[in-house]
């Protein structure tokens, strides 16, 4: 299964590049432990809804090495239920900052996943377990467009990335 979804963010695409690539950890939806570059496991907390009706599944992320093309810059992502994995779909997803102008920025996800066990598992997702993905990957990037919205402090960034050459 295939889902594409964008949002924008009213800043640089330069600046969004660099927050996005140094520290996956700060703008990662509900980032509970961190990786400090990419290549290392993220865990996060992924889901959808409201705070009060929210519904949430414990995710081990990573993150691959950036590519960068004259358009745009794509950093590859997996994601896979850090508890039950085989009860759940393992996501595989690039995320992709492209710039829409001086001070505009696009920021895009294209995922996919195999629906778990077998033939059922591709009914119920036919049926049901597909919006649910498509919420979950739209919070997913919401989240983070709203982490990307604001510059990393520079403390922040000198704190959390690794020195130049490591």
């Amino acid at each position: 299964m295939f889902i594409r979804y964008f949002v924008e963010i009213p800043r640089r695409a330069e600046e969004v590049e660099r927050d996005l690539l140094e520290v996956p950890s700060r703008w990662a939806a509900g980032a509970a432990a961190g990786a400090e570059s990419t290549g290392e496991r993220l865990l996060a907390e992924v889901g959808f809804g409201s705070s009060g009706l929210r519904m949430t599944k414990r995710v081990e992320m990573e993150f691959g090495e950036a590519v960068t093309f004259p358009s745009k810059t794509v950093l590859p992502m997996t994601w896979k239920a850090a508890r039950l994995g085989k009860l759940f779909p393992r996501l595989d997803a690039d995320i992709e900052v492209a710039p829409l102008g001086p001070s505009r920025t696009q920021l895009s996800i294209s995922a996919r996943y195999a629906p778990p066990l077998g033939s059922v598992g591709r009914a119920l997702d036919r049926g049901l377990m597909h919006r649910i993905a498509e919420a979950t990957v739209k919070d997913f990037l919401d989240r983070a467009a709203l982490g990307l919205a604001e510059p990393a402090p520079d403390a922040y960034l000198a704190h959390h990335t690794a020195p130049p050459g490591a």
